[in-house]
């Protein structure tokens, strides 16, 4: 069901005209639904939907900490690699070589299918995410842009179950305390 049939079977009148009420009822008819989904269709940036899911599914680290926390999570092991654009949902799978900046961008090379250069001054805001998707925990750490627009997202991979790695989820957690 789209959202907007969420919204037409939840209310009949016509929907709000504040976009962001618009999100709030998408996020209460689906609480578990794609972010990304709801931003495209109420019209808004990702990040505003984000930030209209409860506190506790969000935990926000500064932008300025961007290398730190790249370096915490280039420990982490295997991982999975998300760019998520209107177009694509590409996923890749490895770990995060540890990078360094030059020529305005932070670079990572490795041996990992994960590699390339990051505008990471475009970075705005960093939040690790933990909230249902599709009825499943899910823990991310997703980087915006100025444009609230994903950059790319860092998930905790899942077993061969499709159970979240409890080590990841525990180096996770960490991060809550670790990047107050």
């Amino acid at each position: 069901m789209s959202i907007s049939q969420a919204n037409a079977a939840a209310v009949q009148d016509p929907p709000p005209a504040d976009p962001m009420e618009r999100v709030r009822q998408a996020l209460a008819a689906k609480p578990d639904g794609v972010i990304e989904a709801i931003a495209r269709e109420v019209g808004v940036p990702t990040l505003a939907v984000l930030e209209a899911t409860p506190p506790e599914q969000r935990h926000f680290i500064a932008p300025g900490r961007f290398e730190e926390l790249w370096q915490a999570l280039a420990t982490w092991g295997e991982v999975l690699f998300i760019v998520h654009t209107a177009d694509i949902v590409l996923e890749c799978e490895g770990t995060l070589p540890v990078g360094s900046f030059g020529h305005g961008y932070y670079n990572i090379h490795g041996d990992s299918p994960i590699g390339g250069h990051i505008k990471a001054a475009n970075c705005r805001a960093i939040y690790l995410v933990d909230r249902q998707f599709h009825g499943r925990r899910s823990c991310s750490v997703q980087f915006f842009n100025g444009a609230g627009e994903a950059m790319f997202k860092v998930f905790v991979k899942r077993d061969a179950q499709r159970e979240l790695l409890a080590d990841q989820v525990g180096l996770f957690e960490a991060l809550k305390t670790q990047f107050v």
